[in-house]
């Protein structure tokens, strides 16, 4: 993934480490069916909870502009041009002295083998109206995130999303997109190709929840949103 740089606090560490945790529950009718007999709707909705506010105990440390980061350690030669080198073409005379970042989501695209991108607008407010996409049972498919980073480094950007089935918790899915340098061209991230579930009990309709965060747990963007499952592709 380019463009990724190291930490906006201290320009340090595995910069480009990416780790998932994706926890998939009711692939099949037995499990699905399962589910629904042990989990209430609050109940997942306290445990969602309780992990964002694992989250959000994270203390880290001091924030420093991109002119700050520059200055610190500059009698230090070879890493000075390493971090010039990872902020890449940022011009620091425009943004070098904004403190937060900015991170906007264009986009969000499926991609299917075989069958045109469904691109997905991301609504002003963050909600679609109605159904917003719906997809084949047992297809595979990877989701693709344009994004674009101004005024400073965004530290940790992390995309999580959570799908409910009537009520019931199915899927939850935490993937860590790394750090970014602002800049004016977007940046795109594909990640790891998935199945849809199949079988009678795992058509229909889902509710989910997407968010982008970043290491301070400061969410960039929330969508809440439903789609369906079917078994077969909707006509193009």
């Amino acid at each position: 993934m380019s463009g990724a740089v190291s930490s906006s606090r201290e320009m340090g560490g595995d910069d480009e480490s990416t780790s998932r945790t994706h926890h998939h529950d009711g692939t099949d009718d037995e499990g699905v069916e399962s589910l629904g007999r042990q989990m209430s709707e609050s109940s997942i909705c306290a445990t969602e909870e309780e992990e964002e506010d694992e989250d959000s105990k994270l203390h880290l440390g001091p924030q420093y502009t991109i002119k700050e980061h520059l200055e610190k350690d500059k009698d230090d030669e070879s890493l000075r041009k390493w971090k010039e080198q990872l902020l890449g073409s940022v011009d620091v005379t425009n943004i070098g002295e904004t403190l937060d970042p900015e991170v906007r989501i264009v986009s969000l695209a499926i991609l299917s083998p075989g069958r045109p991108d469904i691109v997905l607008m991301v609504p002003e407010n963050g909600n679609p109206k109605g159904m917003w996409f719906t997809l084949k049972e047992g297809s595979k498919y990877n989701l693709k995130f344009t994004f674009q980073v101004n005024n400073n480094i965004v530290s940790g950007l992390r995309y999580t999303n959570t799908v409910w089935k009537t009520g019931v918790k199915v899927d939850r899915t935490k993937e860590m997109l790394g750090t970014f340098s602002p800049q004016l061209e977007p940046y795109n991230h594909v990640m790891p190709e998935e199945t849809t579930p199949s079988g009678l009990f795992a058509r229909g309709s889902y509710s989910a929840r997407t968010k982008f965060l970043d290491d301070d747990n400061k969410c960039y963007l929330e969508i809440n949103y439903s789609f369906d499952i079917r078994k077969e592709w909707p006509a193009v």
